[in-house]
């Protein structure tokens, strides 16, 4: 087993959570949605994070428009739906779950 496999798997798996996390506090383009991400620490490249958005649209979840920039081409703004919301409350109640369980299996030794 790999660690560094481990836990760049894990990181890979709250990025979709982290997304809607991050556009609940308002819309976004790409560039500052990378930005909030690496200040976290979860060290994402466009690479990686145009696929999640992209998937995330086509469920529904996020919609998009396009904005004039005074500094360059046209940004892509991403927002939350209302289904992007419920999907994130249901996401809250899990993560919720989740760390409480593996804090209960860390705390019982």
């Amino acid at each position: 087993m790999s660690l560094e496999n481990t836990k760049a798997q894990m990181r890979k798996g709250v990025l979709e959570y982290c997304i809607l996390s991050i556009l609940q506090e308002g819309d976004a383009y790409s560039s500052a949605i990378i930005n909030k991400l690496k200040e976290s620490e979860l060290i994402v490249v466009e690479g990686t994070l145009y696929p999640l958005l992209t998937r995330q649209k086509n469920a529904g979840l996020l919609s998009y428009r396009w904005e004039e920039s005074t500094q360059g081409p046209p940004r892509k703004y991403y927002s939350l739906t209302d289904e992007g919301r419920e999907a994130l409350d249901e996401l809250d109640k899990s993560w919720k779950a989740l760390v409480d369980a593996v804090a209960s299996l860390r705390n019982e030794k």
